[in-house]
């Protein structure tokens, strides 16, 4: 299907975050001639983090964005998860991608770090204006424009603002009020920090759980680092908000306390980190994206969870419709009401993936959860992965065909 587009004058967009939802939606508003700028809070682009999955509907977007051929060279190439028990011995194995839904002849899973500088590097031939260690101070929105104070002290107006920075997106709290409403809680703290690859892990990791906790460690490719996971069931919404640092590694020794396997030094690790990310399994649930000139990108407006592995995916997704819907449209509102038309249904779909019943296979609550696990590993050893996940993942993954929004060639 092809839409019309409206020739508009050039109208300014600002978008806060310089991930992946940020450049990415820069990039075609670049294309189609807005003015943008790109403000981040982070001295630079964050080049680290784990490693994610771009699938399905996503691919095309990165297809037109001619990068994948890049993106698919930085294909990481996981292997096997192994599941081990207390004393370090193997229950059993199951190849990565069959148990997460991914479809071998086209999906990709390449280093976070790797793809927001891909995304960078697409957006600098062109006019766009980053502005590191910059973010949005107050916002104000008198339904001609939005006035902006920076926290450096600048102020400007704006056509339109966009907030694509996360989760616990400051554009969403300043607009739409605070950030509790909007969080649907999985029940579960995670952590993740690095250490160093002493195992001789590659193409894959390990996994040991007890009833409502999980680790793990993880190898990118043959990469002298491991990811470490430490994952646990925490029932108190209340811990959403903590942001302290010393008191998530005291639940999270509370947690593992008298854990076998390689528990103990996963733990003092994790102290002496400096790379410890911390946050709660939640998505973010919202009856509108959008607000006067004001919309939400990605995880500010419809973060997934990584239980459903499709946070980058959505975010790619979402940059190309919304980009292409503003194009189309003079009036934001209608842009904006467009894009949630065409992307929730494929939003919903993809949150639901988090709690299809396959995650109980991950992070099992209950002892039943953990024997039933078992039983797959044992039946994945006999016969192989073959209708023992569905399909139903990959429906989800490519449930958007994108439209053909006109633009000016490469």
């Amino acid at each position: 299907m092809t839409a019309e587009q409206t020739p508009a004058r050039k109208r300014r967009v600002l978008i806060s975050g310089a991930s992946i939802a940020g450049p990415a939606l820069a990039f075609w508003l670049d294309r189609y001639g807005f003015d943008v700028t790109v403000v981040e809070r982070a001295p630079t682009i964050r080049t680290g983090g784990y490693p994610i999955d771009v699938r399905g509907t996503a691919i095309d977007v990165i297809e037109r964005m001619n990068l994948l051929s890049q993106v698919r060279a930085a294909h990481v190439e996981s292997r096997m998860m192994t599941f081990v028990d207390a004393q370090g011995d193997i229950i059993g194995s199951v190849p990565i991608y069959a148990a997460i839904g991914s479809d071998l002849s086209r999906d990709v899973e390449l280093p976070r770090g790797t793809l927001a500088s891909l995304l960078y590097d697409a957006t600098l031939g062109g006019a766009i204006d980053y502005r590191f260690n910059e973010s949005i101070e107050t916002l104000r929105d008198d339904g001609d424009g939005v006035d902006i104070r920076f926290t450096s002290g600048r102020q400007e107006r704006y056509d339109i603002v966009v907030g694509a920075d996360g989760m616990h997106s400051l554009t969403r709290r300043l607009v739409f009020g605070p950030e509790a409403q909007f969080t649907r809680f999985l029940g579960f703290s995670f952590n993740i920090f690095t250490l160093p690859n002493d195992r001789g892990l590659s193409h894959g990791g390990v996994f040991h759980a007890e009833p409502g906790k999980v680790a793990g460690l993880f190898a990118v490719k043959e990469s002298d680092q491991l990811f470490a996971f430490l994952t646990f069931v925490a029932d108190d919404a209340s811990i959403s908000g903590n942001r302290d640092p010393q008191e998530q590694i005291r639940r999270t020794r509370a947690a593992f306390a008298g854990m076998g396997w390689e528990i103990p030094r996963l733990l003092d690790a994790m102290e002496d980190a400096d790379d410890l990310y911390f946050d709660t399994v939640s998505q973010i649930k919202m009856p509108t994206w959008s607000r006067g000139r004001v919309a939400l990108l990605g995880d500010a407006a419809y973060a997934p969870s990584f239980r459903s592995g499709q946070g980058t995916s959505l975010a790619l997704v979402g940059a190309y419709v919304l980009a292409g819907e503003l194009a189309t449209h003079d009036d934001p509102t209608d842009a904006f009401n467009a894009y949630d038309r065409l992307m929730r249904p494929f939003v919903e779909a993809n949150q639901a993936l988090a709690t299809d019943g396959h995650g109980e296979f991950f992070l099992p609550r209950t002892p039943q959860d953990i024997e039933a696990r078992d039983r797959m590993l044992a039946e994945i050893a006999k016969k192989g992965t073959a209708n023992l996940f569905g399909d139903g993942r990959t429906v989800a993954h490519t449930a958007l065909q994108l439209q053909d929004y006109p633009l000016p060639p490469l």
